[in-house]
């Protein structure tokens, strides 16, 4: 089981946090939050080549996660863990660089031009634990995906901050996935972080 976070300085006043988006999707019984995170990744199938980052505390739900959505046929998919080979990371790094790419230059195509976007349309996902987080003090680039879900919200501001910082774009939209008693730190987190967590519309990819 992972728990472990690699150290990192990030501080808010070095990255900027001011057009990203944060919500949260209650979910009514813990038996029911991974039946929730397919729903909600089959609703971002609509979106060609959407980079998304699925975050979880340990190794043990990432296990879980993957298993869940190897079946979804509009998703690549891949895992980063604590004993991946350095080149294996690099590659999942460099894919997912890729997809990123691709979503910004369909984005910013006036009509949307098939020869223009690259043949590849499926969404591309990571699923990472904190103790895999890009390095960016190392060198390595944050993930910069247009949405992180929060599979498993973490219990501090700081984890919350780092999550944010290496894995999403500027702009990008923040999805939190909360059971029962995890409002509360839910609540905490945006009081102590001075965010602004609002309850996930319906139309939520409509945001994008």
């Amino acid at each position: 089981m992972e728990t472990n976070e690699a150290p990192l300085s990030i501080s808010p006043s070095s990255f900027n946090f001011s057009q990203q988006r944060h919500f949260y999707l209650a979910v009514d019984r813990l038996q029911f939050k991974m039946e929730t995170l397919v729903d909600l990744l089959g609703m971002a199938g609509q979106f060609r080549c959407l980079p998304i980052v699925v975050s979880c505390s340990t190794r043990d739900e990432l296990d879980a996660v993957c298993s869940a959505l190897s079946s979804l046929s509009h998703i690549t998919m891949a895992a980063l863990y604590s004993d991946l080979a350095e080149a294996e990371r690099a590659r999942v790094f460099a894919r997912f660089r890729q997809a990123t790419m691709r979503w910004n230059k369909q984005a910013t195509a006036e009509h949307g031009d098939a020869g223009e976007i690259e043949k590849e349309e499926k969404s591309h996902l990571i699923v990472v634990t904190d103790a895999c987080l890009p390095l960016v003090n190392s060198g390595e680039s944050p993930f910069n995906a247009r949405v992180l879900i929060n599979y498993e919200l973490p219990t501090k501001k700081e984890t919350y901050t780092r999550r944010m910082a290496t894995c999403l774009a500027a702009d990008g939209i923040v999805i939190n996935m909360v059971v029962g008693g995890e409002v509360v730190t839910l609540k905490s987190i945006e009081e102590s972080s001075g965010l602004l967590i609002a309850e996930m519309p319906i139309n939520i990819f409509e945001m994008l």
